[in-house]
């Protein structure tokens, strides 16, 4: 019981070093590339109003633009 007190006031940084404190090492690579994906996620940012309007205006005139490209 001491220990489900400890981790309730542990704060999910500390909780996350105890838990990698205890993997194996052979595993501790494949959670550094995690957390380094995670961080790359976070770091994109979903595109600006005007970029969707030219992606959604490039998706409806994509035959037209097709036909000058091939033209």
């Amino acid at each position: 019981m001491k220990l489900l007190s400890a981790i309730a006031f542990m704060n999910t940084k500390e909780q996350i070093i105890q838990e990698i404190e205890q993997l194996p090492e052979p595993l501790l690579a494949e959670a550094l590339e995690f957390v380094r994906a995670l961080k790359v996620r976070s770091q994109v940012k979903a595109p600006s109003k005007a970029v969707q309007a030219f992606l959604a205006s490039l998706e409806e005139h994509k035959e037209v633009y097709q036909r000058l490209a091939d033209s």
